[in-house]
């Protein structure tokens, strides 16, 4: 070998001492090609317990296993785990190990620390909340995102994570039918965003509101204090929308109306129009309306038409909150209750709910995205680039950094073709309607609100007790989840029967009412 040949080996090898002795695919092999023949002490500094390449193949191989027998063992396993709180401390070490364990002790304790206390989400006995959804593509694309491991705030950091989650929104928001103003590709101002949850759309909705809100009328009263303007500002719901579009006024310091639904819980144009004239005589300025396609409580849906109608006739910004529901347009024959959507300024709605997309991914919508970009860039000089006109995806979020989320979106999508998804969705709403019929044939029973996609709410006849006894009883039997509601301008106390797992069939849904059945039989007696 040369004198030069030697100095430049001898150069890579300090930098890379000093510089990349850590745990990886590429250090191992770089320390085979460097260290070959090195001393024993140098030897004695690596850490003897580090996972190579190899050995993540190995340990890939074992968790893919892992997570393929849990998922076949939801039958086998009860819903709502049997611990109580604080079961887990004493099943750990009080502190942090000083020397890295073999991985084979970790996967040792997967069952007894992490599983047995875990609520089984994915049960076909889960009958709780939402959907929250899971499939093997999207698992896959969140292992991709995770080893890409990028931070995606800006289209120089990763231009494949920034257009490809333009693209994937334009896909969305095709698929659901939504007006051509949300597409990137209209040449327009408005696009897509992908949110962690729902709860952050609301809120980055709320902020942008209120501040073009007070932009416009500080360009109309200059002399106007902006803690003095914010103080002016209202915004409008239904007393039905979810606790999230509270709290996101909160945290935007703007007050807001929870205004009356009428007898279906859907808020209409009357209740909006009169609630805006009563606030613009009092000296308010009204600034946004939020209307839920799915509420919370009974799948209602708030009427975008007469809503949006308004707000646009009043000059206010319409957001509409799809959480739940928004999957169901995939499915051309449900899109009924999305009438208006072209009168909205903001959509959003929740795959990882109901598209088979792992949490966390919630897309929003804007028709002019200028409103909320344009009021949150910050541009240091270390984030700036010489690529303009791409989205930097950093204004429009709270946070700076983001996950490469629309690989999950890419790869469910493609996987399960828009026709699987619709089947999926189809395939939900036919048992929701199953469970509806056997509760219907029993007259001790009623269905409190029309059955229009996956839930059912249903009540024992009579007063608030019975159903609540009802519902202790099943709580306290555990065979199935499920939760309680109530309406806010009745006071009906009822129960929400949710099709949630992808493995839930026919004879899950005779199951969970045969228990019901069981625990009313048991009440009576």
């Amino acid at each position: 070998m040369s004198i030069k040949a030697r100095l430049e080996r001898e150069n890579l090898r300090s930098v890379y001492k000093k510089r990349f002795f850590y745990n990886s695919s590429a250090s191992a092999k770089l320390k085979l090609l460097f260290f070959a023949g090195d001393t024993k002490e140098t030897k004695a500094q690596s850490n003897p317990i580090e996972m190579d390449g190899e050995e993540f193949r190995q340990r890939g191989r074992q968790m893919v296993d892992l997570i393929v027998d849990y998922v076949n063992s939801f039958r086998d396993r009860p819903v709502v785990p049997n611990v109580q709180p604080g079961y887990l401390r004493p099943l750990i070490p009080p502190e942090a190990p000083q020397e890295g364990e073999s991985f084979d002790k970790i996967l040792a304790d997967i069952e007894p620390v992490v599983l047995a206390g875990v609520t089984n989400w994915h049960h076909p006995n889960f009958h709780a909340y939402y959907p929250t959804a899971s499939s093997y593509p999207a698992i896959l694309g969140d292992m991709l995102s995770d080893a890409i491991a990028c931070i995606g705030f800006s289209w120089i950091a990763s231009p494949a994570c920034t257009e490809l989650e333009t693209v994937m929104m334009d896909w969305l928001a095709k698929a659901l039918g939504l007006p051509d103003h949300f597409l990137f590709s209209s040449g327009g101002r408005g696009g897509g965003v992908i949110q962690g949850t729902a709860s952050e759309a609301s809120l980055m909705v709320f902020l942008g509101a209120r501040n073009d809100a007070i932009a416009k009328l500080q360009a109309a009263e200059p002399q106007g204090e902006p803690c003095e303007l914010l103080a002016r500002l209202v915004a409008y719901t239904s007393e039905e929308a979810h606790s999230s579009v509270e709290r996101a006024a909160k945290l935007a310091f703007v007050r807001i109306r929870s205004l009356k639904t009428d007898e279906k819980h859907s808020l209409r144009g009357d209740a909006l129009k009169q609630a805006i004239a009563e606030d613009r005589a009092k000296g308010l300025v009204p600034i946004l309306c939020i209307a839920t396609l799915g509420t919370t409580s009974s799948c209602a849906f708030d009427n975008v038409r007469e809503l949006g109608q308004i707000c646009n006739r009043e000059g206010l910004w319409c957001h509409v909150d799809a959480a739940y529901a928004g999957s169901a347009l995939l499915c051309p024959e449900l899109r009924n209750f999305a009438d208006g959507i072209e009168l909205a300024d903001s959509f959003n709605f929740n795959p990882h709910k109901w598209m088979l997309v792992t949490f966390d991914c919630s897309a929003l919508f804007l028709r002019d995205a200028s409103k909320i970009v344009e009021i949150f860039s910050a541009d240091p000089i270390y984030l700036k680039h010489e690529f303009t006109g791409q989205p930097d995806y950093r204004h429009w979020q709270i946070p700076l950094g983001r996950r490469f989320r629309s690989l999950k979106i890419w790869f469910v999508m493609r996987c399960f073709g828009i026709s699987g998804l619709q089947a999926y969705i189809r395939k939900h709403v036919s048992l929701a309607k199953e469970f509806e019929a056997l509760i219907l044939a029993d007259g001790r029973f009623e269905v409190v609100e029309e059955v229009t996609l996956g839930l059912v709410c249903f009540r024992l006849k009579g007063t608030n007790e019975a159903t609540e006894a009802l519902y202790r009883t099943l709580r306290e039997d555990q065979r199935i989840h499920l939760v309680a509601s109530k309406f806010h301008s009745s006071g009906v106390y009822f129960l929400r029967f949710v099709v949630c797992s992808s493995q839930c069939e026919s004879k899950d849904i005779r199951f969970a009412h045969s228990v019901i059945m069981e625990a009313a039989n048991k009440l009576a007696k």
